[in-house]
């Protein structure tokens, strides 16, 4: 019989019961069997017409076990997540859960937790013989169920309803030129969990070793003098390994000025111990790597607006990459590093000069990585314009448009292998034609 009803009442389904109230049987001194308070309630519940079985009960007392609720609010969460099988079913939760432990007092207000518990709420008069009806609890509206105790109010207020997925998970999934500041903000953390890793590569510096084939004279000689002179022992050592040079260089012009955001934001959270050479362009080459060093990501991203005179103007890429390569590349930046590309290829300039300066870059570079977020589309091809001059020098061309497409990225950063993909490509083509 549903709790509309007016000849339903927890009294009344408490005698079909023939047991103790669950309110007692919970709050009694000593404390009652943990099952059987679970199995009082399940009874009540389906009495009010709820399809509790045990496999229900059971759930609801590991769940209390497991969290351990110190509150009414947090006791109520535990039953809706394992009581109610649908929404629709949680107001009918509700009235019987009020029913029965209306009249507990919550662990956090009493003033000594060791105190004996309360008793029993005394049981509600008959619905003919109440008096005017209270006003309903806010955010139950229509429901007609009397305000609670000013106690559980205030616990009800401060628990808050669990949203079905986090907002790093909503916006896991949204391309970032449609996220806001706000929201790259909130990305920031989940940014901060990923890790940019470069292949190794050997170093001109030594560590000893017990083992290999290069022989460390000095310090065998100078062992040798313990011995008489007689080199019994050859010390070894063998080389270094570290991680290579990252080199970024971001497109800044109108179209990527999102993507700029979110891929610096990136780079900043993500970096970590990777050495990492930071440069933007649009109409000219803007060197970022100090000014995103030591900042903020809100205060690093408004301080790299400012250094580049450019942001959100025309694109030259062939033209920034001649610059890169002639100041900074031959002269060893380039040598042996990952070099990363982010743009979509956009070329306002000549597109044979972008080709060019790509082949003189890939003698340089152990690694080229081009990130276009316009690869996300399945229609997409690069047939003509900036990115097919600068396709055939390319190691990897990823989305990176979104935070789920970011670990396409790290794996592209991090793979060792040395591929000329559109380079390889063409061959294959010309070798069919012949």
């Amino acid at each position: 019989m549903p709790p509309d009803s007016p000849a339903w009442s927890p009294m009344a389904s408490r005698e079909r019961s023939r047991s103790r109230p669950l309110a007692e049987a919970s709050t009694a001194e000593g404390g009652a069997d943990l099952a059987e308070v679970v199995a009082r309630f399940g009874a009540l519940l389906r009495d009010a017409g709820l399809p509790v079985g045990p496999d229900r009960c059971e759930r609801f007392a590991r769940a209390v076990t497991l969290a351990r609720p110190a509150t009414n609010a947090q006791l109520r969460w535990c039953a809706r997540a394992t009581l109610a099988g649908d929404p629709g079913q949680a107001e009918l939760l509700d009235r019987v859960f009020d029913a029965v432990f209306g009249g507990v007092e919550d662990i956090a207000e009493r003033g000594d937790p060791n105190a004996p518990a309360l008793p029993p709420a005394a049981p509600r008069p008959p619905a003919g013989e109440r008096g005017p009806a209270a006003p309903s609890r806010p955010g139950r509206a229509g429901s007609g169920l009397p305000t609670a105790r000013g106690g559980r109010d205030r616990a009800d207020r401060s628990v808050e309803v669990p949203s079905a997925a986090s907002a790093q998970d909503r916006l896991s999934t949204r391309d970032f030129a449609g996220c806001s500041p706000e929201e790259l903000l909130d990305l920031a953390r989940a940014m901060s969990q990923l890790r940019l890793a470069t292949p190794p590569r050997r170093s001109r510096r030594t560590r000893p070793v017990g083992y290999g084939r290069r022989v460390d004279l000095r310090t065998t000689l100078r062992r040798a003098h313990r011995t008489g002179g007689d080199p019994l022992r050859l010390a070894k050592r063998l080389a270094r390994d570290k991680p290579r040079r990252l080199v970024v260089l971001c497109d800044i012009s109108g179209s990527m000025e999102p993507y700029a955001r979110a891929m610096l934001q990136l780079l900043y959270c993500a970096a970590g111990g990777t050495r990492a050479e930071v440069f933007t362009f649009a109409t000219q080459l803007t060197r970022l790597t100090r000014v995103l060093s030591h900042a903020r990501p809100t205060a690093a991203l408004a301080r790299a607006g400012r250094t580049a005179p450019d942001w959100s103007g025309g694109t030259r890429i062939g033209a920034a990459l001649k610059d890169f390569t002639d100041r900074y590349g031959r002269r060893g930046m380039a040598r042996g590093a990952i070099v990363l590309i982010i743009s979509d290829g956009w070329e306002t300039g000549d597109a044979a000069l972008l080709g060019r300066e790509m082949a003189r870059l890939s003698l340089l570079a152990y690694r080229i990585v081009w990130a276009n977020p316009r690869t996300a589309s399945a229609r997409y091809r690069p047939l003509v314009g900036g990115m097919a001059a600068a396709l055939p020098h390319c190691d990897a061309v990823v989305s990176a448009h979104s935070l789920a497409a970011v670990p396409d990225l790290v794996a592209a950063l991090a793979d060792p292998v040395r591929t000329r993909t559109g380079r390889a490509h063409r061959q294959g083509h010309r070798r069919k034609g012949r």
